[in-house]
């Protein structure tokens, strides 16, 4: 019997995720395509609002985060933000067309005492009619069931890069740490939103590396963002990057297109990185497979296409926004 392509599968070898890299460009792109077009309508574009909660101070040496205490970014850290100023910030996102927020803070983990103000924020963004996103750092078990009860809907918590170039990245938690968060995160019952960046200096099977890790979780990501990194003076990746060049475009094309391919049901978010990035290769990452994006004109301390450009964007593309889906179905996630 034919195996269905659209059907989320688990056990995909990292040799075979690495030859989907190699495949010619024009076949990658319309097989990744057609099996887009088997669960979504490809003219639909999740749209998201990222906002810091709580800028800079972060206890984690990530090397290419402006966030990092251990680099001289020029950033300044700031306390959490208080709920009121949060709930504006949620009005707006959702005037502007956002049908989910997310709430970013430059945390290594959640601290108890934090966790009944963020309470009150998610709860608040919920009751506005938004779906509601966080990324926190790691969680424990009982802290991923109390923002589970507050109302959250996905927990952001990225792998990053492959296992292999992890330690090129980041010192400070282990790979084991991100997947342990994310088990938490599917115990409490919140839909996982997990992806990572390139552009790093990696090579193609570490990319091939995150995207095998990422479709052989016990479920595959909800939401699945794929950053192109946005060099940051001052942080060793981003002067790096600066120095020896970032991935080639049709690269980048080629890595949306096989995340569809591996994670076939998964939301696959054109993250960071858009700023610089043309209409025409955007359209490409959407032909190949990506339908979602964050709309407004800054994702935590980078730069990010502004509301006019993206109306512009999708007035030229014929694209619409994709309505919220209040129950966040989940649809490839096993039951319990």
């Amino acid at each position: 019997m034919t195996r269905d392509p659209a059907l989320p599968r688990h056990d995909w070898t990292l040799d075979e995720v690495e030859a989907l890299f190699a495949r010619p460009f024009m076949e990658l792109v319309f097989e990744a395509a057609a099996v887009h077009r088997r669960t979504f309508d490809p003219s639909e574009i999740q749209a998201s609002r990222l906002l810091s909660i709580k800028t800079g101070g972060c206890a984690e040496n990530c090397g290419y985060c402006s966030q990092s205490a251990h680099f001289d970014t020029g950033l300044k850290a700031e306390k959490l933000m208080d709920a009121r100023a949060v709930l504006a910030e949620a009005m707006a996102a959702k005037a502007g067309g956002a049908s989910r927020f997310c709430m970013g803070a430059a945390w290594r983990e959640l601290k108890d005492r934090d966790t009944p103000k963020l309470a009150a924020m998610i709860a608040g963004v919920k009751a506005l009619g938004l779906e509601t996103c966080a990324t926190l750092g790691m969680l424990t078990a009982d802290q991923a069931k109390q923002l589970k009860a507050a109302g959250l809907d996905y927990y952001n918590h990225n792998l990053d890069t492959g296992p292999e170039y992890y330690a090129e990245v980041v010192t400070t938690r282990t790979y084991q740490d991100r997947l342990d968060t994310l088990q938490h995160v599917r115990d409490a019952g919140m839909a996982t939103c997990c992806g990572g960046i390139v552009g790093m200096g990696e090579t193609r099977r570490d990319r091939a590396g995150l995207l095998h890790a990422l479709a052989t979780l016990p479920a595959h990501p909800d939401s699945l963002p794929v950053n192109a990194l946005v060099p940051i003076t001052g942080t060793p990746l981003g002067d790096r990057v600066k120095a020896e060049g970032t991935i080639d475009g049709i690269e980048f094309v080629r890595t949306i297109a096989v995340a569809r391919l591996v994670c076939p049901r998964s939301i696959v978010r054109l993250s960071a990185g858009r700023e610089t990035m043309s209409a025409e290769l955007q359209a490409l990452c959407f032909l190949a497979g990506a339908n979602s994006i964050f709309v407004g004109g800054r994702l935590l301390t980078t730069p990010n296409p502004g509301e006019d450009a993206d109306a512009d964007l999708f007035a030229r593309l014929d694209l619409k926004p994709m309505g919220a889906d209040p129950a966040v179905a989940v649809e490839n996630r096993p039951a319990a």
